[in-house]
């Protein structure tokens, strides 16, 4: 066993592999895109990112112009919560637990990981709600200005 498996398993650490997609034009920045994001995740609090790769850039075949690629991020975070923020901050299409192959929470670290999604949830709810009330209110303004139906 490697000296840094050894090192993995004592400080029961998670590790993971993320997969993060990103549309769009021109094709180089969507590789300048998933490298800054490789950099932030790598950057956030008791998170590491281990190994990544980059795939290259592939053309849309129903949107001449646009194109598609992706990332697979290895990382390894010191506790499970730190995982559910990478999950809700980067949104990856796919997420993969390595090791360990089980995972021991406390009743405390189970409830900071479903605060945590309770946060996320209501700060969502909240901008849905908003963005109701704004295109409501675009609506009624539109009505004041479309011409009124005569009613024979």
């Amino acid at each position: 066993m490697s000296s840094d498996k050894k090192n993995r398993e004592k400080s029961h650490d998670i590790v993971a592999v993320m997969i993060i997609e990103v549309l769009g034009k021109p094709k180089e920045h969507l590789v300048e895109t998933l490298e800054k994001l490789v950099t932030d995740i790598d950057n956030e609090p008791g998170v590491s990112v281990v190994e990544k790769t980059i795939h290259e850039p592939k053309e849309l075949e129903k949107k001449p112009g646009m194109f598609t690629s992706y990332a697979e991020i290895e990382v390894e975070v010191e506790q499970a919560l730190q995982l559910a923020i990478l999950m809700f901050k980067y949104m990856p299409a796919h997420i993969d637990i390595i090791e360990p192959e089980n995972i021991v929470l406390t009743n405390f670290g189970y409830g900071d990981i479903l605060n945590e999604l309770t946060r996320r949830l209501h700060k969502y709810d909240e901008v849905a709600r908003v963005i109701q009330m704004e295109r409501q209110i675009l609506e009624n303004q539109l009505k004041k200005y479309m011409p009124k139906e005569d009613k024979k």
